[in-house]
Order: C-alpha cells, then structure tokens, then sequence
C-alpha cells in the first residue's frame, strides 16, 4: 500500500535529438528559413555505413525511420538532407532539463536516452491537481520548443508504459489498492511497455506474448493448470538473467508495485569559478603571474565560503586569436591557500605561449573536498612557507610527473615480496590492513629472489657452501629454518612451500636465503635455493 501511494511523474521528450537541431536551427543566424521544413535525417557512423538515429517530420514523411541505413533512404528520397547526430549532447541536455523539471517534484531521475522521471507525491495540489500539474508540464516544454508525452502513476514503470505507449499525450492512472486493479488498466498494452531488451522482446513475441494481458496471467499463476506449467516454464527460462531490463518478471513486479525500483536522483553540482576579462590583452609573464594570484585568492574565498578545499584545479587561458591553453593541478590533499596554488601553478606556465596577447584568464575547481577552517599552527605555518609535507608533496609531483611519489604500507601476505603495497603519500588506507603478525625481516630486500648454486648441502638442510655472483661462501653461522606455505587461495595447487634461513658465512656477510620446496613433496624434482635479502 506504501509502495502505490507515490506519483511518479514520467516525461518522455519523444524527438528529443530532432528537437535539439530545430533549437540550433534557430539560433544559427546563417541558417536558411524553414530548412527544418526539408527531409532531413540525423546520422551516425557505423562499419555498414550511416545509419539513421532520427527524422524531422519531413523526412518521416518520405520513409525515413530510425534504425534504417541511409542508403536505403536515400532510395526512397535522394534528396534527404543529413545532419551528425550528437547522443553525447542530447545526454548532457537532458541532465540540464533534469535539474530544471525539479521545479515539479522535490527530485528528478533521468530515463535515458531522452526521458525524465519525477516524484511528485503529496505535490499535485500546489499546481491544483494532477491534471493540472500536467497541462504545465506541457505548457513549459513548449515554451521550449519541446514535443513531450506525460504519466502519472504510482510506479515508475506504470508512468513509463503510459507516456511511451498509451493512447492519450496526458495520461493519468490513479492509486489502486491492488496491483491486479492497476493491470486492468494496461492490459491492452505491449509488452514493449515493460522497458526490455530488444532480445527479450524477440522471445516474447515467438512464445506469442504481445501484451501485458498475455504476461499477467501467466506470471500470476491463477488458475489453470496449462497456465502454471506456462508460468514455470517462463520462470526457467528467464531465472538466470538478473538484470531487470532482460527479465520481463521483474519488470512486471516493478510495474505492479510489487518490488522497489531504485531511482538515482539527479543532483546539480556546481563548482567553484573564478575569471578575469581583461580590458588589454597580456602578452608578458609578470601579469600572467599577477593574474593568476588574484584568481587564486578569489578561489580560496569562495572555497572557504562552501567549507572545501580543492583537489583539482583547471586554469584556463583564451587568446586573442581564439586558442585555449589549459593547464590541469591535481593535489595530493584539499588545499584553500592560495600561495601555494599560484606557487604550484607557476611551475606549469612556463611553455606558455601568449600569442598575440591573452584576453580571458579562469581558475576552476573541478574536483573539491570538504575542508573545515582550523586553527593556524606551526603545520599551518610552515605551509605558508611552503615547507609543509603536503605541501612539498605537491611539488615533487608537479617536477618528477604524476605517481613518482608513493609511500609503502603493509599488505596482508607472509610472502615477503607481497608484504607491502604502494599508494599516494597522502591518501587513506580506508580500513585496517589486515596484516600478518610481524615478524623480524632483513634489512634490505632483493627486487627478485636471485638463485644460487649449492655445493654442499645436508640433506633437508641447510647449504654448508654456496656460490653466489661469483663468489663461494662457507657457512658458519644458522638461524632457521622459518617455514612459509604457499597461498593456497591465489597461487595453483603445485606451488612449492619455502624454509627460510639466516646464515652468516666466513667473512661476517649475512644473509637471508630459502629452499624452495621439499625432496619428495610430490611438487617438482630437486628444490632449489635462493637468496633474498641480506641482513644486517
């Protein structure tokens, strides 16, 4: 009963691609009058050749359809008009009408590729009904040269079928107790209407499922016998895809109010920006440094004001002639001082090529963190100064190139060259290590365990001589053995175990070597030695 007490408000902008080439049409001065008015496709590319992703009314007009290859259009129209279609640019508005369409509903989720979900429970009677509410939606994309079809439902997927396949533009179906209520109202539907793959719609329609009706019954499992085997059936073949979108069970549950169907609100970010237009373009470097440190003190108050610090920074420099130079900082913490921004910036600007002068200078925080105000210290201090740790971090890595700087920290593993991992000096390790119990290592480690040539060895013993980078040693001293077994859960089941061995030969030298397995453990011939650290 909770779940089919929301509204959800489906808004499907139908020939929304088409729309968006009318709007540049029409903001294009050059653009001939009513050339939106000639048959005219919108193309991609693909290796059969360009395919048609939509029509203006005129190019539908002569049979030009989605899905079809241009040459086979061209055969109906030769003189069909062409135009790149931009899917990239149609998401991106999208994503902006999605922000805007909150003016109906507390959030808005987008439905791509050209439609928006709102929820407008317990909203409906700001605007005096659903009705209402609808004919505004109607009127506000229209001011905006939109086409749209609109639902009301208490699921999303009952709004969605409504606004892509009911028979009216405005379509409203009021809270039902049952769901068996609601699908009276879309049996008549297809089953397209239940969102689904254009493979699982193949299998529908030769198991002559064409709509809801035909699936209803089915899944519900009433009364009939042939029903319930048609039902199992159905389930078997479809109980392994658990994806929703190739699952028409699932689907049809989620129409119903049967199951909740997440929805990923859009929500608007809007990040720090901080420009100067210039009244004379500069050319030398002083004023591009003089520049930049004002917009770096503009960025640190408005980040201060939003309680972040940055964590990328994008400068960007537009030229007399049209170019942009860019110039990307990506700081090992979030950062608000502003010294140490135009201190780290300074570093990038020194290929910098004005032209014929700069004009538009802009400082951006594309990435940002939240950063409380503390009080100044000697750490605080000293970064003023540019001594801090974060702060000499950031230089490193502007000179020495991006991931030069790393720090190690244990891993949970008793092989020794799997002991520890490497990661950014500054970042968080998010959780315990989980790491083995410590145990005494040698001081310096091998990059790789280095093979040696036993001479003499007792037998599952240690090596009483061996000969290493061309030099033979006596041992006289031993500490051992320590026994490491493979990693049963990562390496095959024929991987050897190791026995370590502290030795010290007859000249003080000391070192750390393993028998890598164990005469007649069944995993290999003879083992074999190897050295792998030198103690200290």
């Amino acid at each position: 009963m909770e779940q089919l007490s929301r509204r959800i408000l489906a808004i499907w902008c139908a020939r929304l691609s088409i729309d968006r080439w009318k709007m540049s049409l029409g903001s294009d001065q050059a653009a001939p009058k009513g050339e939106d008015a000639l048959p005219t496709v919108l193309i991609t590319e693909t290796a059969h050749g360009p395919r048609i992703e939509a029509a203006n009314d005129a190019g539908l007009d002569v049979g030009a359809r989605t899905g079809m290859m241009l040459a086979d259009a061209r055969v109906l129209c030769p003189q069909i008009r062409t135009a790149p279609a931009d899917p990239a640019g149609d998401l991106a508005f999208l994503e902006r009408l999605a922000v805007w369409a909150r003016r109906w509903g507390p959030w808005s989720a987008l439905d791509p590729p050209d439609g928006l979900l709102v929820d407008i429970t317990a909203v409906s009677h700001l605007f005096g009904g659903e009705a209402r509410l609808l004919a505004d939606v109607e009127a506000a994309f229209a001011a905006r040269e939109l086409v749209v079809r609109t639902a009301i439902a208490p699921t999303a997927g009952a709004a969605w079928a409504l606004a892509h396949y009911g028979t009216r533009s405005r379509a409203i179906l009021e809270p039902t107790p049952r769901g068996r209520d609601m699908m009276r109202v879309l049996a008549d539907l297809p089953v397209a209407a239940l969102r689904l793959d254009e493979d699982v719609l193949t299998v529908l329609k030769r198991l002559g499922l064409k709509r809801l009706s035909d699936l209803t019954d089915i899944a519900s499992g009433s009364v009939d016998r042939r029903e319930a085997a048609a039902r199992d059936s159905l389930q078997r073949r479809f109980r392994n895809r658990k994806s929703p979108a190739a699952n028409p069970l699932i689907r049809l549950d989620q129409l119903l109010g049967r199951v909740p169907e997440p929805l990923l609100p859009v929500v608007p970010i809007e990040m720090p920006l901080v420009q100067r237009r210039l009244l004379e373009p500069l050319r030398h470097r002083a004023l591009l440094d003089r520049v930049l440190a004002d917009l770096a003190a503009d960025m640190t108050r408005a980040l201060e004001a939003r309680g972040e610090g940055a964590r990328r920074l994008e400068l960007g420099m537009w030229r007399v002639d049209g170019e942009v130079i860019t110039r990307q900082l990506e700081l090992a913490a979030a950062t608000r001082e502003a010294d140490h921004i135009t201190r780290l910036f300074a570093d990038r600007l020194d290929d910098v090529d004005a032209g014929f002068g700069i004009e538009t200078v802009r400082l951006r925080a594309s990435w940002a963190e939240p950063l409380a105000a503390q009080q100044g210290d000697v750490e605080a201090a000293a970064e003023r100064h540019g001594t801090s740790l974060v702060a000499c971090i950031d230089r490193l890595s502007v000179r020495l190139g991006e991931g030069a700087v790393r720090r190690p920290v244990p891993y949970a593993s008793h092989l020794p060259e799997r002991a520890q991992s490497w990661m950014p000096p500054l970042a968080n390790r998010g959780g315990s290590a989980l790491a083995v119990e410590p145990c005494e290592r040698p001081f310096k480690l091998l990059d790789r365990a280095e093979r040696i040539a036993v001479l003499y060895a007792s037998p599952d013993g240690f090596p009483q001589r061996f000969r290493w980078r061309g030099g033979v040693h006596d041992v006289v001293r031993v500490e051992g053995p320590e026994r490491i077994a493979p990693e049963w859960w990562r390496e095959r089941s024929n991987v050897r175990l190791r026995d370590y061995y502290r030795i010290e030969d007859e000249r003080g030298g000391r070192y750390w070597i393993y028998r890598h397995g164990i005469s007649g453990d069944g995993r290999g011939g003879v083992p074999e030695w190897f050295l792998q650290g030198l103690c200290a």
